[in-house]
Formats: structure tokens, sequence, C-alpha cells
């Protein structure tokens, strides 16, 4: 069965171009939020085996949602998606317990990387 990921980004062309990237490689996207506190709903509902976040967001941050996951459940496995000069705040999301970052523009090759790391 295809790992399942939610795809959480304010942009619909970020989420668009992450869609495409992933299944083409083979993965299925079970659903997509556009700000933290869509993500908490959708990911009770879908239980994704993986999520990608975007850190800035209108109404919750990336990084709230990361944590409010992480309480519903402690194995979340969540990719952190940034643009360039953020790494304070890539700092705090591997200290909220995100598994790895990907940076804006997207390259591919680095996002399945990211997420077959991730999924194990």
């Amino acid at each position: 069965m295809a790992n399942r990921i939610l795809i959480v980004d304010d942009a619909a062309f970020m989420r668009m171009m992450i869609r495409d990237i992933l299944s083409k490689n083979g993965y299925e996207v079970c659903g997509e939020a556009n700000d933290g506190a869509q993500a908490i709903e959708k990911y009770k509902e879908l239980k994704p085996d993986l999520v990608t976040m975007d850190i800035t967001m209108p109404e919750m941050d990336g990084i709230q949602a990361l944590k409010e996951i992480k309480k519903l459940e402690p194995n979340a496995k969540v990719i952190m998606c940034s643009a360039m000069g953020q790494q304070a705040m890539v700092i705090d999301a591997i200290q909220a317990g995100a598994k790895d970052f990907i940076v804006k523009p997207f390259q591919a090759d680095r996002v399945i990387e990211a997420i077959k790391k991730t999924l194990g």
C-alpha cells in the first residue's frame, strides 16, 4: 500500500508542486490543509503516514501545529518546509519533533530523499 501523505501549506501553488512530486514517485496524497488549525483537524481525520508542513502560515503556524499533532500522536512523522533564511525556525521545528526539513523552492530529489528517510 502506498504511503499516505498530508500536505500542509497556505500556498495552493506549493501544495500542487509537492502533490506532483509525491504522486510521480508513487505516494498517495490523502489530504491537504492550508493552515495549522486545518492541519490538526485533517491529521485526526485522515491519520496519514507522514505530513509535509509549511512553517509560515496564517491562523496557526507550522511549529504550533506540529506541537499539537505530536500531542495527539507522539510518533507522528512530520517534515517541515521552509523558505531560505528561516534557519532559526527550522531549529525550533526539529526541537518540537519534526523529522526533517525541506527548503523551498522544492527540489524533487530532496523531497523524496527526506520522505524515504523519515518513513524508513
